[in-house]
């Protein structure tokens, strides 16, 4: 039986994940932005990793039927569906503090650091660094000539998703990400909304 789950607007949310268990995310309510971790549930200092999984899919986007891999290379994720355009982000770190610092931000900001401790601590779990995330529905592609990188509002509609299968036991961790100070968010970079996702 499927569980659906909601990411809170600006917060982030986890999940333990079974061997060959489907994950669907969903843009709830479109252009919405959700930071993407996993972690191999035996071991956390297994995880997820944008730098070889940009390695191994030689692209900077994957495609349907392609697999994520982890700081050992080894699948962890693959992508079975995308209801989207395909724009999603393998480049930039999650936002944090300083990133809001660095905005003129003076006073706490949520993001998606603080996000993701926060959710793998509801399962009694502590991060041991930040990975880079794959951050779904993301539009933020570099100059093809400049190498300059673009921030773009999404272009994820309401209620498309992607679809993931756990290629091994894991905690899936996801934050719907709270930038609201660059265009990111929402079709005119918007206030940050809530999204799902569906244990299958």
């Amino acid at each position: 039986m499927a569980t659906l789950i909601t990411i809170p607007a600006r917060h982030g949310k986890a999940s333990f994940v079974n061997n060959g268990q489907m994950i669907r995310v969903i843009n709830t309510h479109g252009y919405q932005i959700v930071d993407t971790w996993a972690f191999n549930r035996q071991d956390m200092k297994e995880f997820m990793s944008m730098e070889h999984c940009r390695v191994s899919l030689k692209s900077l986007r994957p495609k349907v039927g392609q697999s994520l891999v982890t700081n050992k290379r080894r699948p962890i994720l693959t992508v079975l569906e995308d209801t989207t355009a395909g724009v999603h982000d393998m480049l930039l770190a999650a936002c944090d503090r300083y990133r809001y610092e660095e905005l003129g931000c003076k006073e706490h900001h949520d993001n998606c650091t603080d996000n993701l401790a926060a959710a793998l601590n509801e399962l009694g779990l502590e991060p041991l660094e930040t990975p880079c995330p794959f951050n779904l529905f993301q539009n933020t592609p570099p100059d093809p000539v400049t190498g300059e990188i673009q921030f773009l509002p999404p272009v994820a509609k309401p209620g498309q998703y992607v679809t993931l299968r756990a290629e091994m036991g894991l905690v899936i961790a996801f934050s719907a990400c709270p930038q609201d100070m660059i265009p990111v968010n929402g079709p005119r970079g918007g206030k940050p909304t809530e999204a799902q996702f569906e244990l299958l």
